[in-house]
């Protein structure tokens, strides 16, 4: 009877050795992005309590005693120090808040002023988006390095995600007694890094597998063609911008910060009465089609008829608008108010648009109007920002920001240990060739779910095909 021989330890170990080199790739690539998140989510989780701090002078005042000066009237002392025209005005979520009124200048910059709702008092100004949060969410999506610095993070978010698959297979117990729930070794030994990183890794894996997931949605191409995708098939916003109501070409993202379900999402038009809006003939020609994508202008000027901001806040607050919300004032005679709030609870979202001639209401939309996956995206984006479940949210949060930095930190001393001198130390290629062109054949599945991490998978994979004269090991 003949027997199967025996397979040597270098066979047994083949498999190990194919992943762990394209999981020492995806680290050598993405792990100083991943610390630069964890570092920059982390102070974003505190946002709003280190803004009331650093910006104390413009965000906090004291209380009003007695009714607050109106919105018109704090619009009005804004303008008459401002150079450009109010386009949104912000509620204060505390009543020791200062309310937050945005002005457009004629080139198209915006500030945000901060008024004393109580006295009508301008406190002073900061760039649209210029507060610390803004700053460090500007830092965190690399926003200050470019337009094209969204492409770097759908890349860095999909390989780590081949990061956390690959280094599960590498954690996986086999037959080894350290590294699997314990630290052996000591700080000055190689083993002491490899384990520590192991052991973080598999803690803090799925949380990492989650925050690059839910971090998708902002990226250049995956994000923008899912959403355009969703919007288009009823899974993404609300069916309810579909309804028989004059629509406009204006979107909500271009008038305000709005969630990711609603960035496509079109602004209804206001009713013109002749009356009210004397236009030229081909204008008017015009907007009797509007139902069929009227346009709406950028003139934020009042429009005559218009029942103006403080009528629109009554009506606003009538309907039990939550605490803080914003109102995007209408742009030409066609525009609405478009009344937002995006609480922590990602159910009490809302979206309200309103005639800015008759006060009508002309769609009212929230988070249970999103399609399945507008829901699905919007809880994970609210649950990645440290919203959806408050104190606890942020806590476990905070904690696996400290992880993965550690994570990153004990893979970089675990590489410096083990490098040759000369070389990066890339792990040793197994004898079958094959073993390693089937894990990246594996690996480019993932690829496929995101083109951009997969076309610089493949540039990877083809230089080292190259290097290695066709992935031959020495």
């Amino acid at each position: 009877m003949q027997t199967t021989p025996a397979r040597s330890p270098t066979d047994r170990w083949r498999f190990h050795r194919a992943v762990w080199r394209w999981h020492f790739y995806a680290g050598l690539f993405v792990l100083p992005f991943i610390a630069w998140l964890a570092v920059t989510g982390a102070a974003y989780l505190y946002q709003k309590p280190i803004d009331r701090w650093i910006h104390h002078d413009l965000k906090v005042v004291q209380p009003a005693h007695g009714m607050p000066t109106s919105a018109s009237a704090q619009i009005a002392a804004v303008e008459a120090v401002a150079a450009g025209r109010t386009f949104r005005y912000t509620l204060p979520e505390r009543v020791d808040g200062s309310v937050e009124i945005g002005v457009q200048q004629a080139d198209g910059a915006r500030d945000v002023y901060y008024v004393d709702p109580g006295t009508a008092r301008v406190l002073g100004s900061l760039p649209d988006k210029g507060t610390f949060s803004g700053v460090v969410r500007r830092l965190h999506s690399l926003d200050l390095i470019g337009s094209w610095a969204s492409a770097l993070i759908e890349i860095a978010a999909g390989w780590a995600i081949l990061l956390v698959i690959t280094g599960v297979l590498l954690w996986w117990p086999r037959g080894q007694r350290g590294g699997v729930s314990s630290v052996r070794g000591r700080p000055a030994q190689r083993l002491f890094w490899r384990d520590l990183h192991a052991v973080t890794g598999v803690w803090v894996g799925a949380v990492l597998l989650f925050l690059a997931l839910t971090g998708m949605p902002w990226s250049l191409l995956w994000g923008k063609q899912v959403n355009v995708w969703a919007n288009g098939h009823d899974v993404g916003y609300p069916a309810g911008v579909r309804v028989d109501v004059p629509m406009s070409d204006q979107r909500l993202a271009d008038t305000t910060a709005t969630s990711w379900s609603m960035e496509q999402a079109r602004l209804p038009t206001s009713h013109v009465a002749p009356a009210q809006h004397a236009a030229p003939p081909q204008q008017q020609a015009h907007e009797g089609h509007e139902g069929h994508g009227g346009r709406v202008s950028g003139d934020l000027a009042p429009q005559p008829g218009a029942i103006g901001i403080d009528a629109a806040l009554e009506r606003f607050n009538g309907i039990g608008m939550a605490p803080g919300y914003s109102v995007a004032l209408p742009r030409g005679p066609m525009g609405v108010y478009s009344a937002s709030v995006y609480p922590e609870r990602v159910s009490l979202q809302r979206v309200v648009h309103m005639d800015q001639y008759s006060g009508r209401i002309l769609l009212d939309m929230d988070y249970a109007d999103y399609g399945a996956l507008g829901r699905g995206l919007e809880w994970g984006i609210n649950v990645h920002l440290g919203q959806q479940y408050g104190t606890v949210n942020r806590l476990l949060l905070l904690m696996a920001c400290a992880a993965i930095f550690l994570l990153c930190v004990s893979g970089a001393v675990m590489w410096w240990k083990r490098r040759p001198a000369g070389g990066i130390g890339s792990p040793p290629l197994p004898h079958a060739k094959r073993t390693v062109a089937i894990v990246f054949a594996l690996l480019c599945i993932g690829g496929i779910l995101f083109p951009l991490m997969g076309l610089s998978l493949l540039v990877i994979g083809v230089l080292d095909f190259i290097l290695t004269r066709g992935w031959r090991s020495s």
